[in-house]
């Protein structure tokens, strides 16, 4: 996998260096309105992590609207979008889309060379005064973009000293890659801040600086002189202000433990070397491939003609599938966390968001609740027992906890899908997820994740599925 500096400090998503003999998996055990009592610490239970969202005719009639409606739609629109999927069963999507174009313009796209010509409308969110200030920011998103038809997503925010930041991409998308290439954006800083592949980032933390506002705004596109639109159906802000911390306070099991969700195994080895014009598999896939096992549970799966264009001498093609379609021609890998939710939620009936989760009692409160969890670790070899490897950055699927409490999980990170499921110590899982500062193996520091998760649940959730969103901040 090639090593771009420009990419994610905070993490290098997929980069995981597997023993060549895997570890077999043990054998298992016979805006937060409340919360369960953690013995972590009240500080812990009120850390300064924010999500906000859009995602009703209610909530995008709060913003500023150029060329812009709504649709109430009659269901979600069937297909993937990707590739030759032009995602249309003849429903209409709800959420935002274009109801009159307010102009036209051209777009030279980066990674082909090609210039094309698109029409576009806007929608620009209220300023949102954080509750806590910030030092960093993720944006996600739900959409469908029908063939002919993209969008892009910007940031903008207000620093506590009463400037502003730029209008900063945060991902120019579309659910197929036949008009234009998915991709975050290099480069962006004004010295203060800068965007690190899909992460807004304070550049010095210490120096006390913090994002005291944020606005968001979406930019569809379509062909001219088509009635084609993107519809978004869910925008999220996620924002924190994380301490430096090498551990974290432990949490006691706080629900009722030994329930473990039936989510599918597929392994990111036995793609190794698949597909180099999408990272050639392997170590490479680790973030797709949890985002296919976990699309799977809720019943999902690409069609035969999404298939189509993989290999018939391949095992899982879904999971080729879900690497075309994450994929991030800037970034050259398929670990952008947005584009992992984004992906996700082109399946009929899903949604995704990316945030953080403070405690492993917030994971446990979803399994209860049927959600399983996709976390983003960082480890030294050793600091897991049971993985026999170290990574800069791996995604990897909680899926339940046994009846002492510790962590369940489908690890991708294995010779073969049949190996997939593994339990991890507690104590020691919950450190290399939610710590934010780790040493690396030449004892240099390096970041952690501070509890990055994708998750992803049904349109129509269940009451309990509900409360346990809302529980840990997902409206």
């Amino acid at each position: 996998m090639p090593n771009h500096t420009t990419r994610r400090s905070l993490l290098a998503a997929a980069s995981v260096a597997v023993t060549a003999a895997a570890v077999a998996p043990r054998a298992p055990a016979a805006t937060a309105p409340s919360r369960p009592a953690r013995d972590a610490g009240d500080a812990e239970a009120t850390a300064p992590i924010e999500y906000r969202s859009w995602n009703t005719a209610a909530d995008w009639a709060t913003g500023t609207a150029q060329g812009t409606g709504t649709a109430e739609g009659t269901g979600t629109a069937e297909g993937t979008g990707v590739p030759g999927d032009s995602g249309d069963s003849g429903e209409e999507p709800e959420g935002l889309r274009i109801g009159t174009a307010a102009g036209t313009v051209d777009y030279t796209d980066p990674h082909t060379g090609a210039t094309a010509s698109w029409e576009w409308a806007s929608w620009t969110s209220p300023e949102q005064a954080l509750t806590v200030p910030a030092s960093q920011a993720v944006v996600s998103w739900n959409a469908h973009t029908p063939a002919g038809s993209w969008l892009a997503v910007e940031l903008r925010g207000s620093y506590t000293d009463g400037t502003r930041t730029p209008w900063y991409v945060m991902g120019r998308w579309a659910a197929g890659d036949q008009d234009i290439r998915r991709t975050s954006v290099d480069g962006q800083q004004d010295g203060r801040s800068s965007i690190r592949t899909d992460t807004f980032a304070i550049d010095t933390p210490a120096s006390g600086l913090r994002l005291a506002g944020c606005e968001l705004r979406l930019t569809l596109y379509r062909t001219p002189g088509t009635a084609l639109t993107p519809t978004v159906h869910r925008l999220g802000l996620l924002v924190s202000d994380l301490p430096e911390r090498t551990e974290v306070p432990p949490a006691a099991p706080g629900l009722p433990a030994g329930r473990e969700l039936p989510v599918p195994r597929y392994s990111q080895e036995i793609h190794r070397g698949q597909y180099p014009q999408y990272d050639s598999g392997g170590e490479a896939w680790c973030s797709p491939t949890a985002s296919q096992m976990v699309i799977a549970y809720w019943g999902q799966a690409p069609t035969p003609a999404d298939l189509a264009w993989v290999s018939p001498d391949y095992a899982d093609p879904q999971v080729c599938q879900a690497a075309r379609g994450t994929y991030d021609h800037q970034y050259q890998g398929c670990g952008n966390w947005p584009f992992n939710a984004a992906y996700a939620a082109t399946y009929p009936g899903l949604q995704a968001v990316v945030t953080r989760l403070r405690t492993l009692t917030d994971a446990e409160q979803l399994i209860q609740a049927g959600i399983p969890v996709i976390t983003s670790v960082a480890f030294q070899r050793g600091e897991l027992d049971g993985a026999g490897y170290d990574t800069a950055g791996h995604l990897m699927v909680l899926i339940g906890f046994t009846a002492e409490g510790d962590v369940i999980a489908n690890d991708p990170a294995s010779p073969s899908d049949d190996a997939v499921r593994r339990v991890y110590r507690r104590r020691q899982f919950e450190n290399v997820w939610l710590r934010t500062e780790r040493e690396d193996a030449n004892g240099r520091a390096a970041d952690g994740s501070g509890g990055v998760c994708y998750l992803y649940w049904p349109t129509d959730p269940t009451p309990g599925q509900h409360r346990a969103l809302r529980d840990v901040g997902i409206g």
